[in-house]
């Protein structure tokens, strides 16, 4: 299990990176991240939408009501160009972090 912590810090990231390959609503997030983690990551719905509603309130996302396909209403969120620009930097952020991480701990794979 992650710890809470760093679930926190790689919320947003996650949110806008998901985003980026088009629009979605909140259970679908939900889904994509438990897929993509292997299970590693269980979001809720108590978990993910205050952050949805605070992305959105600091520019990086958009939502619509939008009936489904299936007649249901959802409210479907995608990215804002603030948006994309935030992932791009939140991306340096982690590769760079994830670097450090690499070599400190593989330190016979980094280079001298």
């Amino acid at each position: 299990m992650i710890s809470k912590a760093l679930v926190a810090a790689s919320t947003k990231p996650v949110i806008l990176s998901i985003l980026a390959s088009g629009e979605k609503y909140g259970y679908l997030i939900i889904q994509h991240v438990t897929e993509i983690s292997g299970g590693t990551l269980d979001w809720s719905e108590g978990m993910l939408y205050p952050v949805l509603h605070r992305m959105e309130k600091d520019g990086f996302i958009l939502s619509q009501w939008r009936i489904s396909e299936n007649g249901r209403k959802r409210k479907y969120y995608s990215l804002t160009s603030l948006g994309r620009a935030e992932l791009e930097k939140d991306r340096k952020e982690w590769t760079a972090v994830h670097s450090l991480l690499s070599r400190l701990w593989n330190p016979l794979s980094a280079p001298d």
